[in-house]
């Protein structure tokens, strides 16, 4: 309670005096944005918007470092794509991500390039549509389904993103290792490494805010959250290394069931298993970056798509009309959308699961740190070892960017007047990154988001049970705080 109380002051100060945030000794950005006293990612975006889209946190005495934070469209143009080369992720993003080892995400220069090689020969062969429409139909099927149905049929009251982010782990070890990770059971279990994803995200979040010193003290000490960092590292190498001594047994052994041959094989011959040039440790940190980015980031969006959809029965109708509309029309295997093909004509579905994106985008900020002076395109001077904070979340609630109507949830402002989709700048919606950075894995984590929702919206119906407020978690990634706690009934 006194490190809140210190923290509310800290806050009141700074803003009714500088108007924007400012950074203070040992607390460093928590004395702006204390998670407990409000939320984290709102108070950003009330800054930025006060600020015209971008402004200056200089550093004090203690962290020597000046953050410039931005949410404006010619900045983050600048910045990732233009002048890509002069603002790398740096050695702090290693450091904060250090649990998930060597990935492309906190990567640099000839390394990253090395990385991104890697990744794209696995997200770009042809063979991985035919293989992610298995696993998408795996899970929905073999997972979702069964779970869903004995929750209507008991009238269970649960976490509804708990079960997407169940769902997801074993979508993301289907395709990383070609084995099903099995979280989502009747029961809920408890699941070491979806824990340990989680335990993960929190720890990475404080590091983010906290002074490197600070958190590299208390990891120096075991406490805290660090001590928690220690146990999900541990266990997320263990689940990986599993996984790849299976793979290793698997591919050793002769494949006898010849049918759909690529697809079955793909994970198995994939680069990342028996690329010479890639190291045991890289594949480790390989399936421990894809089974983090493809868990978190897909199940959190569809985390808040039901949520939305929820709370606007209009967009829910139109979206199940669309559906039924394309079923009468076409005849689909169990009335299930896996082809990306069929994806794509639902164009409402899609629009609607762009603007839960922009509301809520799944990894809500990204940071870069310069190398050389520059000047960004708002005016704003950037010195060597300059960090910049991208606010992602910011973007979708700024007036400026996206009209009077920005906190409105209107998947129409995604449709032209002849209903198609209309294409909008990647610097002004971020949900996958942009420039040379952007997700390798966008189609994968877009066709199954969609193929999710499109096979549970048209046979089940939810009622939120829970009054609480829903809001965003302080965390890494933009989880819904307390869970999304639901009945569901079958139609």
């Amino acid at each position: 309670m006194a490190t809140a109380l210190i923290c509310f002051l800290l806050i009141m100060f700074s803003i009714k005096m500088i108007g924007h945030p400012r950074d203070w000794p040992i607390v460093g950005i928590l004395s702006v944005w204390f998670p407990s006293l409000g939320h984290i990612y709102e108070k950003l975006a009330e800054s930025l918007a006060r600020n015209d889209r971008t402004f200056i946190l200089k550093g004090s005495w203690f962290s020597k470092q000046d953050v410039i934070f931005t949410c404006d469209p010619p900045n983050l143009h600048h910045i990732m794509s233009t002048n890509f080369s002069n603002y790398p992720k740096g050695p702090l993003m290693s450091s904060i991500f250090d649990v998930y080892g060597e990935m492309l995400f906190t990567t640099d220069h000839d390394e990253w390039r090395r990385q991104r090689r890697v990744t794209n020969a696995y997200f770009y062969d042809k063979r991985l549509s035919q293989f992610s429409q298995k696993v998408n139909k795996e899970i929905i099927e073999e997972g979702l389904f069964t779970f869903l149905d004995h929750a209507a049929k008991e009238g269970l009251v649960f976490d509804l993103q708990d079960v997407f982010q169940r769902s997801m782990l074993d979508a993301s070890c289907i395709l990383t290792t070609g084995q099903n990770h099995h979280s989502l059971q009747v029961g809920l279990p408890h699941d070491a490494a979806l824990e340990a994803i989680n335990m993960a995200n929190d720890q990475i979040f404080m590091r983010h805010i906290l002074p490197q010193k600070i958190w590299k003290f208390q990891r120096w000490l075991g406490i805290w959250g660090e001590k928690k960092m220690k146990i999900a590292w541990r266990i997320l190498d263990d689940v990986s290394k599993e996984y790849m001594n299976r793979r290793k047994s698997e591919i050793s052994s002769p494949i006898e069931d010849k049918e759909d041959m690529d697809a079955v094989k793909f994970s198995q011959e994939d680069r990342v298993w028996k690329s010479i040039e890639v190291t045991e440790n890289l594949v480790r940190d390989t399936v421990k970056g894809i089974l983090f980015a493809g868990t978190d980031t897909t199940a959190t969006v569809l985390s808040w798509f039901f949520w939305l959809i929820l709370e606007n029965p209009r967009v829910e109708q139109k979206i199940r009309e669309e559906i039924e509309q394309y079923l009468k029309q076409n005849s689909g295997e169990n009335n299930l959308f896996t082809n990306p093909e069929e994806l794509n004509k639902l164009i409402y579905l899609h629009a609607a699961i762009y603007e839960t994106m922009r509301l809520y985008p799944a990894v809500p900020f990204q940071s870069r740190t310069s190398t050389q002076p520059d000047v960004l395109p708002s005016g704003h001077q950037v010195s060597p070892n300059t960090r910049i904070v991208l606010a992602y979340y910011a973007i979708g609630r700024m007036k400026s960017i996206w009209g009077e109507d920005c906190l409105e949830f209107k998947p129409e402002r995604w449709l032209s007047d002849k209903g198609g989709l209309i294409p909008v700048q990647s610097n002004k919606f971020l949900a996958f990154g942009s420039g040379p950075r952007i997700c390798p894995g966008k189609e994968v984590g877009l066709n199954r988001a969609k193929a999710v929702a499109a096979a549970i919206i048209p046979k089940y119906s939810f009622k939120i049970m829970r009054n609480k407020p829903v809001m965003p978690a302080a965390c890494a990634t933009l989880y819904l705080k307390d869970g999304l706690i639901v009945r569901v009934n079958k139609i």
